[in-house]
This record gives C-alpha cells, sequence and structure tokens, in this order.
C-alpha cells in the first residue's frame, strides 16, 4: 500500500530472520504481523502476533525463510523499518530500528511517530 516498488517495506537482519523463521517452524504459524497501537508513555507500541493465514491487506516480507506480515494501518509507521533479534544477559527480543520514530520512551518500550505522518 505504501511501498516503493522494489523496496521492502521493513527489513529483516539476519538474527531477526532466523528467529522469526525457527518460530514459525516451531510452532507451524504462517508468520508474525507486526502492527502499531495507542498505549505506553510515549504515545504508541508495537504489537506482534502470529498469524495462521495472510489478510489480503496486509503488506508481506518474505526474507531467509521467515514471513513478516505488516498490518494495514501500521504501514505507513514501518516503513523503512529494520527489524532485528538482540540477546544479552537480562533479555532478548525485537528491536525496532524505525525512522519515522521522533521520540521513545526510556525502557525502549513505547514511541512517538512524527505528527504530520500520523495526519497523511
Amino acid at each position: 500500500m505504501f511501498g516503493i516498488p522494489g523496496k521492502q517495506a521493513v527489513t529483516l537482519t539476519p538474527k531477526a530472520a532466523a528467529q522469526v523463521s525457527k518460530l514459525m517452524t516451531s510452532a507451524g504459524h504462517a508468520g508474525l504481523r507486526i502492527g502499531v497501537k495507542k498505549g505506553g508513555c510515549a504515545g504508541m507500541e508495537y504489537t506482534m502476533e502470529y498469524v495462521e493465514e495472510t489478510d489480503p491487506n496486509d503488506e508481506v516480507v518474505e526474507q531467509d525463510g521467515a514471513r513478516v506480515m505488516i498490518a494495514p494501518m501500521a504501514q505507513m509507521f514501518l516503513f523503512g523499518t529494520e527489524i532485528d533479534y538482540e540477546t544479552s544477559l537480562l533479555e532478548s527480543g525485537f528491536k525496532f530500528r524505525n525512522p519515522n520514530v521522533t521520540e521513545a520512551c526510556g525502557c525502549g518500550e513505547s514511541i512517538k511517530f512524527d505528527t504530520d505522518l500520523a495526519a497523511k
């Protein structure tokens, strides 16, 4: 919907692609749907959920055996995002490097987008 021909809406690092692929295989899911919702101290939060089938309005990104679907209302907010998977001594999880984010809370779970982007 909001894409540029020949360019994926989001990209996955090799670690993120391996983790998504592993989750898809181990649980038998069709992929992982990514979205955004209102919430958190900065105003918006990322959402992730397993899906059994693709919604016709989803933007589908397939990379290195991983399938990520972007929910329709999130596509304009996520375009250009790189998704990584990081592991440390205390936690592991997906990290979003999103060029559309103007602010993030200290914990990194909540984000704020440019108000002009939401008006489009």
